[in-house]
């Protein structure tokens, strides 16, 4: 089965987490994915495969020389941003650099998405405008598989243990929440989730969520001069305090932002949930305590605590993990190049699994997937650069087993 092949079929199946479930996995429609995964795995050979109590898949594809044990990992849940129910992907083939009509009324346009452009000439998949296509990060999962495949029918070719896991949660930031690295003795990993496939990330946002509880009076209109305090008002009075250059659709880079991404409640009552980043650790810390004042600002104002800010740290930038690491990226880029590739590193806008593994000991950047435009109906995969990412990772392999030993 061909990478592509496999991806299509792992986007039709309903991974979606959700943010606001206190279980683990958050859905349990993402077991359904990670039982269809062992059982692959179990086809191809690889025994020891195992789907856990939280949903997380793992396996081991044994070694047959001595050399450092590695690992690959990739999300099976989808984003809670938009739907992936019913998902109905179609390839167009020697896409033609122009607009795209995903359906009757719903255009991926050049102009809005000018890096379509890069992907002139290539077979891509899109969606068909009614939900997101799920290549983050079912097209880490394909491609992991697929390398898995190739591993499988050549055992002649030299390789260490690699450990493979695939975990639910990612995109809701609980994806190694349950992640036990006693089935996963690896001495560093890799992500595969996200980017252009001549990337290899090892720095990200550090990030924490921020929910802000406004409590408001509420008084009859007809009487209300003097005495009504509108939570609403005072939630729009709160978020003007930030800076509008720090929302997201003015940044980008090394640039932080504070995302508001709901606001529910009414007179009496309102709540607003933000997410705060930023790559640079003390700009982040600046960030948090600006909301901390700004609510202290507003609660003097009116002379009563009005507004309580609660923060919580979600995950930290991983990139001064690898001051003395840097030959992880270094085989990454070796991989990258022999494809015919230049390698680059960004800062990722965000987070993975893989940021959190490193803070956990298990070193782990991030490697591209050949998707795009993620989380929403615009998003595609490009089947030429997932083929490339399978080559990418069997590089590392080799170069693992003869090059770097037993290195820690």
């Amino acid at each position: 089965m061909k990478v592509h092949e496999r991806f299509l079929y792992y986007v039709r199946i309903d991974t979606q987490s959700d943010p606001k479930s206190d279980t683990s996995p958050t859905t349990m429609k993402q077991k359904d994915l990670a039982k269809i995964l062992v059982e692959e795995l179990h086809d191809l050979g690889i025994d020891n495969a195992l789907t856990d109590d939280y949903g997380y898949v793992y396996a081991l594809v044994e070694g047959n020389v001595d050399a450092t044990a590695i690992g690959f990992v990739a999300h099976m849940d989808t984003a809670p941003d938009y739907s992936g129910k019913d998902v109905n992907p179609r390839i167009i083939e020697n896409y033609d650099g122009g607009d795209i009509a995903l359906n009757d009324a719903t255009i991926l346009s050049v102009k809005d998405f000018p890096e379509m452009l890069k992907q002139k000439g290539k077979d891509i998949i899109v969606t068909d405008g009614n939900t997101l296509l799920g290549a983050d990060d079912k097209a880490g999962i394909a491609e992991i598989m697929a390398l898995v495949s190739h591993l499988v029918k050549h055992p002649e070719i030299d390789r260490g243990p690699i450990y493979i896991a695939f975990t639910p949660d990612e995109e809701v930031g609980k994806g190694v929440a349950n992640f036990d690295l006693s089935k996963f003795e690896a001495e560093f990993a890799y992500t595969v989730d996200g980017g252009g496939v001549d990337c290899i990330d090892y720095e990200n946002f550090n990030a924490a969520a921020a929910v802000v509880e406004v409590q408001g009076v509420s008084i009859h209109p007809g009487s209300a001069k003097n005495k009504m305090i509108n939570a609403l008002h005072l939630a729009q009075e709160f978020d003007s305090l930030l800076p509008t250059h720090m929302r997201p659709e003015y940044t980008d880079g090394y640039d932080g932002f504070y995302h508001l991404g709901s606001v529910h409640g009414d007179i009496d009552h309102c709540t607003m949930e933000y997410i705060v980043r930023n790559h640079d650790e003390e700009k982040f810390a600046n960030q948090k305590t600006r909301m901390l004042d700004c609510a202290d600002f507003l609660n003097k104002k009116y002379g009563k605590d009005l507004i309580e800010v609660k923060l919580s740290d979600t995950y930290a930038n991983m990139k001064k993990h690898f001051a003395d690491k840097m030959y992880i990226v270094d085989i990454a880029h070796k991989a990258i190049e022999s494809v015919g590739l230049t390698p680059r590193s960004s800062a990722i806008r965000g987070g993975t699994d893989g940021a959190m593994l490193t803070y956990m000991g298990l070193p782990c950047p991030n490697l591209g997937t050949g998707g795009g435009n993620a989380h929403g109906r615009y998003e595609f995969c490009c089947i030429q650069d997932m083929e490339l990412v399978v080559k990418i990772m069997l590089s590392i392999v080799k170069q693992v087993s003869g090059v770097i030993g037993n290195e820690s």
